[in-house]
């Protein structure tokens, strides 16, 4: 680049189109979802109902909740397949643990530590044994959801306690236990990441492990607390699926990691690390929960729903890949 070519690059014309490009990049998609809002408001029978509205933000609860820390894993430039059997597992595990002793503390209990101990044995594999993160979660996968069919013996596990179920049934201020769980799980990572010097250094992973190294962040640690507060949220949302079925299920929430990870995409989190708005990762949760929404309400067969969903992951990728391409230029 000359020296013309340098000062026509910082002229206030320049830095005005760059910064609308930003403002582009940044608010396209909420601006999207709204524009999707209005539209299926005005064209789908009952879409804007309170009922429909409530039952939307009750159905993408356990996305959302996954979503925020899945959204640190993909930052840190990992992944986590093992989501949807951490779910099944905890919530087999939460119910059984009820079945036997009557305590919803220690159902709870057990189920959270389930999810700990899967998730630091994901973080361990990889930080530390140098795992490739696709094959030790994908393998974490498997072995837990045979865990979970292997101590419920293949069959659901009744829930009947009532403190239990009103975990997921009770409301406040007219909303869903669950949704407000969502809320707060939001409020409380977006803090951690934006505000903390865990979040800055979650980013500084996935942007350069090395660099990271080098300035004094303990990246092998770090990687590891990353995963076990994904086991433990995701637990968390496995025992609030398992009351609101009132059964624990060994083969609940297959296929889930996948619509935890497009939604996290779909909200600008970088496939690459390093890259991470946990305003994004709302509006990605929300435009998976409203699309599935909404073709329910159409009662569009299951069948297309999943090439629906397999559509919407695509484009995530594909929609990454070209910001990537555009911030390289």
């Amino acid at each position: 680049m000359n020296v013309a070519q340098m000062n026509s690059a910082t002229t206030p014309a320049a830095q005005t189109n760059q910064r609308q490009r930003q403002w582009l990049v940044d608010y396209s998609m909420p601006l999207g979802y709204v524009v999707l809002f209005a539209v299926l408001s005005a064209t789908v029978e009952n879409f804007f109902s309170l009922t429909n509205v409530v039952g939307l933000m009750l159905s993408v609860a356990q996305i959302g909740m996954v979503a925020c820390t899945m959204m640190l894993c993909l930052a840190s430039r990992d992944f986590d397949l093992s989501v949807g059997s951490t779910i099944a597992f905890a919530g087999v595990l939460g119910a059984m643990v009820l079945e036997h002793t009557g305590s919803v503390l220690l159902a709870v209990g057990a189920g959270l530590a389930a999810g700990a101990i899967i998730g630091a044995a994901n973080g361990v594999l990889i930080a530390y044994l140098r795992v490739n993160a696709l094959i030790a979660t994908l393998a974490t996968m498997l072995m837990v959801r045979g865990l979970a069919f292997i101590v419920s013996k293949g069959q659901a596990v009744g829930i009947s306690n009532d403190a239990f179920i009103d975990f997921g049934d009770s409301r406040i201020f007219g909303l869903p236990l669950p949704v407000l769980v969502c809320a707060a799980c939001f409020v409380v990572f977006g803090i951690l990441l934006n505000q903390t010097i865990f979040g800055r250094n979650t980013l500084a992973i996935g942007g350069n492990p090395e660099a990271a190294r080098l300035a004094g962040v303990q990246v092998e640690r770090l990687r590891v607390w990353i995963f076990l507060i994904q086991g433990v949220v995701t637990a968390m949302a496995g025992l609030i699926l398992a009351s609101r079925i009132t059964s624990g299920q060994p083969n609940a929430a297959q296929g889930f990691e996948l619509d935890v990870i497009s939604a996290c995409v779909l909200g600008g989190v970088s496939l690459l690390g390093g890259k991470a708005r946990i305003f994004g990762v709302l509006i990605g949760v929300l435009i998976m929960g409203t699309v599935e929404n909404v073709m329910n309400l159409l009662d569009v067969d299951a069948f297309y729903q999943y090439l629906m969903r397999g559509v919407i992951l695509l484009a995530a990728v594909l929609l990454d890949q070209l910001k990537t391409r555009g911030e390289r230029r």
